[in-house]
């Protein structure tokens, strides 16, 4: 016996996911419409804790299956979309293997499972834009940034390789020139530059962000949802053909929590100074 999927009003019971809130709009009378997901944690600036973490992998698999979901919006809380992994989250990972298996295979399945998730998705982004909370904006079909949004792939601060989701994505968004100067470096990115080199779809003023998502989700709800699930289904074989690529670069990444540069990156974070990485790699 199989448990019938979830609906959109179910998806939305509070608590369901941690660090997530949920909520419905738009309902027709079949209880259709779209859903609003909004990353909340804002004493850290929408950081990402392992009970996040995990609601952030398993939300798109629901979302996925359940009925009555046109199109989903995903937007950060108050000052910012996401400001990446917290730190409490990071030192576990670095000390407890268990630890660095989980969030390793969270990590994979987020970016697969938005890939694969059926539904629309549209990222409103503001403010800093990092870590898990990245993944899913630059993932989503249609990823609209305000001009001051500061977008960041913080690996090699932090002192491991760029896994996550940018070995899949930044190259076929930006070109691979403009992927590396970026992810080697970790110069961050505006809003406006971002639209710019291609790495999101729009970018408007900041006061225009909700309005301009909004209006994107609520177009491509009213759709067809079978002509735009198709093709969106069709286009994302492009991240799946990446998908080698994704899986060696996530193993990478991983593979830097068990060495010394990770700690003093995390370290010199939490001290807000310069780190001092090792001089040479052992490849």
């Amino acid at each position: 016996m199989t448990s019938q999927p979830m609906n959109l009003e179910q998806l939305c019971v509070p608590g369901a996911y941690p660090g997530l809130h949920l909520e419905a709009h738009d309902l027709t009378e079949s209880g259709n419409g779209i859903l609003e997901i909004v990353i909340r944690s804002e004493k850290t600036l929408n950081s990402v804790n392992a009970e996040a973490h995990r609601a952030l992998t398993q939300v798109w698999r629901d979302i996925d299956a359940a009925a009555g979901v046109r199109c989903v919006l995903i937007r950060g809380e108050g000052r910012g979309f996401s400001s990446g992994g917290d730190f409490t989250l990071i030192e576990e990972m670095s000390n407890d293997f268990t630890a660095l298996a989980r969030v390793w295979r969270e990590a994979r399945d987020l970016v697969y499972n938005v890939v694969n998730c059926g539904k629309p998705i549209v990222s409103a982004i503001h403010g800093p834009c990092v870590g898990a909370g990245l993944a899913v904006a630059l993932l989503a079909d249609v990823s609209v940034a305000a001009k001051t949004a500061r977008i960041l792939d913080g690996h090699v601060r932090l002192g491991v390789a760029a896994g996550d989701h940018a070995a899949i994505i930044w190259p076929l968004l930006c070109g691979l020139n403009k992927a590396k100067y970026h992810l080697l470096t970790g110069e961050p990115v505006s809003g406006e530059e971002a639209e710019r080199i291609g790495l999101v779809s729009l970018c408007v003023p900041d006061d225009e962000l909700l309005d301009r998502s909004w209006k994107v989700a609520r177009k491509l709800a009213a759709g067809s949802p079978t002509a735009i699930r198709w093709t969106k289904y069709a286009l994302n074989n492009w991240l799946r053909a990446m998908g080698p690529t994704f899986d060696a670069s996530l193993a990478l990444e991983f593979l830097g929590f068990t060495g010394p540069d990770v700690r003093e990156g995390l370290s010199s974070l939490r001290e807000k100074r310069e780190p001092h990485f090792a001089e040479d790699a052992p490849i």
